[in-house]
């Protein structure tokens, strides 16, 4: 069993409040949810209107596999509209 864990450092430089942050991060949560099936949370930056981290896991019995379904996660986050990847780590257990 192979488990996966990616942080992502997102910055939101269209975000003008909190509630706008929110409805942004819950937009890309289902999308990543739905199409990866991974779990994601926002870990980090909770107050800032800008700024994020979130966390993001998945477990498989191949560290291949979850390499490539948390590498897919990082890409789909660049190209997302509106959203900035300042930095990002990826571990393994």
């Amino acid at each position: 069993m192979v488990i996966g864990a990616l942080l992502v450092d997102i910055h939101l430089p269209e975000s003008c409040s909190l509630k706008a942050k929110r409805q942004h991060l819950r937009r890309l949560k289902d999308r990543l949810r739905n199409k990866l099936n991974v779990s994601i949370a926002e870990v980090g930056n909770n107050q800032l209107w800008q700024r994020t981290t979130v966390g993001i896991c998945m477990i498989a019995n191949e560290k291949r596999f979850v390499n490539q379904v948390l590498s897919k996660a990082v890409k789909q986050i660049s190209e997302e509209n509106g959203i900035v990847i300042l930095d990002y780590s990826m571990e393994f257990f």
